[in-house]
């Protein structure tokens, strides 16, 4: 890309005829307190507005007064307001990946991709809607039948962050539709033209359907008070919260004061492994999406690579061309394969991290910020790989930005000790064609994270697995397998068919002279 070439430039007007596109007035979009900024440019977009806790305590409550309509819909019913509203998301994917785009600046084939993730886990829930089953389960005593059923749990409250502004919700919403559930949604601050662009094709499929309650799918944009006024309600029994472990910290013990269930995504400082037997065109390929796709701002970003000391010269020099050709722009033009990060603040993270490696003595390769000239309010910048001789306490700390650290090992036990080495256990793979190398990385002493990949990187999951990882990760699990129990509440049932009442271990309780 060059400063001389014309480009698109997102405005209002157009954010305007885009949102009217999904049914959202511009009335919503004007004159609002909160301004939406693109990162293509820095610029406003919008101004939408925001609102207050009082608002998030009138939508629990509204919520909650759908939710008791909604939990008695039959489940397959359910799953056909889900299956209507991926037919609006199929027919509006364009125009919704660029609208991700525009306002979270991913570029546009991740934009595309996200919306299609959207429309995946609708036809998951979808089939779902039919195999909410629990177990008949053996029973002790004679004459009896023992079973679990599982119910709707109440109002789900949803807390997403920018870098995934539609999927991630639509994760949480269409399995918790499905199971019965009701919606609040607090978007991220920086995107919620995204969000109120979700819940007018919601609306759309819920009008069609004909028996969805009204309240029962709400968004309340605003700061953190909102997530706040969610973690709090005592009639949200469920909140799933991602973002960075800090506001899981921050989120988790509110819910925990009321007893409450929380599903957390948090930080992710996710390592790979190129073992001496690996084939380093493959995990080329497959590390430099990992660590610069959507500019390092996903949660499963690659942020530690860890080379055998035999490969370790061949891999990075390939690695090192591969990002020099990796064109670097805006998110919107054809070809693009790294956009702008969020803002300012990313920017000066990324710098910051950069600053210290160097003072430690590590060799940066990138990390410059481009295009200040062209577009001062906006922040691209070239991905960085650090090598660095050993994992410091900064190489440990997650920065939100397209940074790959670089070390080299000798013996794989040695690796995997320092990949776990880390607060965080979201996403891992390792590189190889050594199957005794590979099955140890997936047994019980190799990698301690959530997601656990063989000869693929660690990020772009699917939605048929459970997403989720474990430590300051926060342990929650969204999307596929058997991740809908935590919409759901589970009730042990035991029949007594039987004119008799034994009791369970053996135990008599007989009135003198009563039949035993």
């Amino acid at each position: 890309m060059t400063a001389e070439r014309p480009l698109p430039t997102p405005n209002h007007a157009e954010i305007v005829e885009l949102m009217a596109v999904f049914g959202v007035p511009e009335s919503a979009l004007t004159r609002g307190d909160l301004v939406v900024r693109s990162p293509i440019h820095g610029g406003a977009v919008a101004e939408v507005w925001s609102q207050t806790p009082a608002d998030a305590e009138h939508a629990s409550l509204t919520a909650h007064a759908a939710f008791q309509s909604w939990r008695s819909v039959p489940a397959p019913d359910r799953g056909g307001l889900v299956r209507l509203f991926a037919e609006e998301l199929r027919s509006h994917k364009d125009k919704l990946a660029r609208l991700v785009t525009i306002e979270s600046g991913k570029i546009l084939q991740e934009g595309q991709g996200e919306v299609q993730e959207m429309i995946d886990i609708c036809d998951f829930a979808a089939g779902l809607s039919r195999q909410l089953h629990g177990l008949t389960i053996a029973t002790e005593r004679p004459g009896h039948r023992m079973m679990e059923t599982w119910h709707p749990l109440g109002v789900v409250g949803v807390i997403s962050a920018f870098n995934f502004p539609v999927a991630v919700w639509a994760w949480n919403a269409a399995i918790a539709l499905v199971c019965g559930d009701a919606l609040v949604w607090k978007p991220s601050e920086k995107t919620p033209l995204c969000a109120l662009a979700c819940q007018a094709l919601l609306d759309r499929a819920a009008a069609r359907h004909g028996k969805v309650p009204p309240d029962l799918s709400q968004v309340i944009v605003g700061g953190p008070a909102l997530g706040q006024a969610l973690a709090d309600h005592p009639l949200v029994p469920l909140v799933s919260a991602t973002g960075s472990t800090a506001m899981g910290r921050a989120v988790a013990p509110r819910i925990a004061a009321r007893l409450g269930r929380a599903l957390l995504e948090l930080g992710g400082n996710n390592g790979a492994i190129v073992a001496p037997s690996a084939d380093l065109d493959l995990a080329v390929r497959a590390v430099l999406f990992a660590a610069v796709g959507t500019a390092g701002q996903r949660c499963t970003t690659l942020r530690r690579l860890f080379l055998h000391e035999s490969v370790s010269e061949p891999f990075l020099d390939r690695l090192k061309r591969a990002y020099a050709q990796c064109p670097l722009g805006h998110p919107l033009e054809e070809g693009t394969l790294v956009g702008p990060l969020i803002d300012a603040r990313a920017f000066e993270a990324m710098q910051a991290s950069l600053a210290e490696a160097r003072a430690e003595g590590a060799t940066v390769t990138g990390g410059e910020r481009a295009y200040a000239e062209l577009w001062p309010d906006a922040y691209y910048v070239h991905p960085a790989i650090v090598e660095t001789a050993r994992q410091s306490r900064l190489v440990a700390t997650e920065t939100f930005a397209p940074i790959l650290y670089v070390l080299r090992y000798s013996e794989l036990d040695e690796a995997i000790r320092a990949h776990n080495a880390v607060a965080q256990g979201l996403a891992s793979a390792i590189f190889t064609n050594d199957l005794r190398e590979a099955e140890l990385f997936l047994s019980s002493t190799g990698s301690d994270c959530g997601i656990v990949n063989v000869n693929i990187g660690p990020s772009g999951a699917e939605i048929g697995g459970a997403f989720g990882g474990e430590k300051e990760t926060g342990g929650g699990r969204e999307a596929g397998s058997d991740a809908w129990k935590a919409y759901m509440r589970r009730a042990t049932n035991t029949i007594n068919y039987s004119r008799e009442l034994p009791l369970a271990q053996g135990i008599r309780f007989d009135l003198p002279g009563s039949r035993s």
